[in-house]
């Protein structure tokens, strides 16, 4: 299982100062189950996702993955996960030691169809060998495929999180770019902004 409680990453940037990467996002994610993190670039999945696999130490709250704290027990965390991206290309390392948590981090960007079916297939497959997985992505045909609980973040922030269906009710819109779109319009509307 996973269990985020409160995580939160800032950094600094000379020209932008602080950056709220990820901001005081909980969520939970259970055995066989699949929860999608969807959102656009730079909304803040890859750094969540990146915390949790204690690659990066969040500034504030933490998660407890298969039982073990991120920040208290990052070896025991790292024991049990395994982390897939297209970024960091840890195919093989991910899968050697049989973890029962699995994180794939937008792990069919710029793939062909038929490797990003395989990549799916084994998401599956994972699932039904009732590991936690989770998932982030910004292609909604891959949450409404895959995902069993989605989570929608923009601005380091989760603004809206159940079943698909459940979504669908909540935003009265049958497809998901529909409601990701009706989610985050406000929230992109307000950054834009305080950009300019």
């Amino acid at each position: 299982m996973i269990e985020a409680r409160g995580l939160s990453k800032r950094f600094h940037d000379k020209k932008r100062g602080e950056i709220r990467a990820v901001d005081n996002v909980s969520f939970t994610c259970q055995p066989g189950k699949i929860y999608g993190l969807l959102g656009a670039n730079g909304a803040g999945k890859t750094t969540t996702l990146r915390m949790l696999a204690t690659i990066l130490e969040p500034t504030d709250g933490t998660a407890i993955v298969y039982g073990h704290d991120v920040v208290e027990q990052p070896e025991k965390v790292r024991a049990n996960v395994g982390f897939l991206s297209t970024a960091t290309a840890l195919y093989a390392r991910t899968l050697v030691h049989d973890p029962p948590v699995m994180i794939f981090d937008e792990p069919t960007g710029g793939l062909d169809v038929m490797t990003t079916r395989t990549i799916t297939g084994f998401i599956r497959e994972c699932r039904s060998n009732g590991k936690t997985v989770i998932f982030s992505t910004h292609i909604m045909s891959e949450g409404e495929k895959l995902c069993d609980t989605i989570g929608i973040i923009q601005d380091g922030k989760l603004l809206a999180e159940g079943t698909l269906a459940q979504l669908r009710d909540k935003y009265a819109e049958h497809d998901l770019e529909e409601i990701f779109v009706k989610v985050v319009a406000p929230q992109f509307a307000n950054s834009e902004a305080k950009a300019s």
